[in-house]
């Protein structure tokens, strides 16, 4: 299971009474490291203005993080979450890399370049292809 969804919650949902804020509690409490990578990326998105996107670098440090982020950024639901409550747009690549763009970003020919198939093997190396 991917998600603790505490009784409260799953109430809600079973009443159709689920908003984003109690999903995004729920995202946040049951994959902390994703969510501390995809802050980290939205973060520097906002303190690096001049940039074309945020971003987080660091491979996880075990296959229980790995699992949380290609977990969180795998489900359309919790991926949409994340964006809508930290108002980015995130692009993938590997295991590890995330980028935070700005929504107005989407359109750019940075994104267009990062989401491509040439910038997903560009960023490929021997030490990455294990994850």
């Amino acid at each position: 299971m991917s998600l603790d969804v505490p009784t409260h919650v799953l109430d809600s949902a079973a009443r159709g009474e689920l908003d984003d804020a109690q999903f995004v509690a729920v995202v946040r409490d049951s994959l902390p490291y994703a969510w501390d990578v995809v802050s980290q990326a939205a973060d520097d998105r906002l303190a690096r203005p001049e940039a074309p996107f945020g971003e987080h670098e660091v491979p996880p440090p075990s296959e229980r993080e790995r699992g949380q982020l290609l977990r969180a950024l795998a489900s359309n639901a919790i991926r949409g979450a994340l964006e809508r409550h930290f108002g980015v747009v995130l692009a993938f690549q590997n295991c590890h890399r995330v980028a935070a763009f700005a929504p107005a970003s989407v359109d750019s020919p940075i994104y267009r370049e990062f989401i491509s198939p040439r910038g997903q093997v560009l960023n490929q190396s021997p030490e990455l292809r294990d994850c």
